[in-house]
């Protein structure tokens, strides 16, 4: 009599049943979200990485402050990766399958970062412009101004200078005329530098 009680396993009749991960999201969000976990659990990983090197290399009068340190914090950043890669799961995504994925999306996190400070190099040299061109244009309206206040003397000095004129006696008529265009042209000038200052503040 045997007393063998090894049985063989029983292949399955059906496939098992795919894992039930009900959610409010739609396919969309479900992949827009776990793309950003995933590109963080990549982060995470790297950065585990990339301290328990430190872990292991440290050296120095401190070595074992900063090797116990070091350590813990590995492990505290290696704790939620599980989390992370939870919680994809738990909406119904997938998350990271190998270093190969991880080195794709930390790939795509360095262009994406590259393409973010392009976009703030180009915001800065926006701004520089913009406050660049606003000190043009109010050393324009300066000048624009102190050009306006000359005409203004000219005008006060026409203006008293024909007073004077009448005082000491009539005019021949070649003088008025001489005085009516001088007073013609100044007022033109007048004009003009009100026009263009309105336009400028527009």
């Amino acid at each position: 009599m045997s007393n063998n009680k090894v049985t063989k396993l029983k292949p399955r009749s059906k496939p098992a049943a795919a894992l039930d991960t009900p959610t409010d999201l739609d396919p969309a969000a479900v992949k827009a979200v776990s793309e950003a976990l995933n590109r963080l659990l990549a982060d995470a990983f790297a950065l585990y990485l990339k301290t328990k090197n430190f872990h292991w290399h440290v050296s120095g009068p401190h070595f074992r402050d900063y090797h116990l340190m070091l350590d813990e914090q590995a492990a505290d950043i290696f704790a939620a990766t599980d989390d992370m890669a939870e919680r994809v799961r738990k909406i119904g995504g997938t998350t990271l399958r190998s270093i190969g994925h991880i080195a794709k999306l930390q790939t795509k996190l360095r262009e994406a970062r590259a393409r973010q400070n392009a976009i703030a190099a180009r915001f800065e040299s926006a701004v520089n412009r913009a406050r660049a061109s606003e000190m043009l244009n109010g050393n324009r309206t300066e000048d624009a101004f102190s050009r306006f206040e000359v005409l203004e003397r000219r005008a006060d000095f026409a203006e008293g200078r024909a007073d004077a004129l009448g005082m000491t006696g009539p005019k021949s008529l070649e003088e008025e005329i001489a005085e009516l265009k001088a007073a013609e042209s100044v007022d033109a000038e007048l004009e003009a530098m009100k026009a263009a200052l309105k336009a400028k503040g527009k």
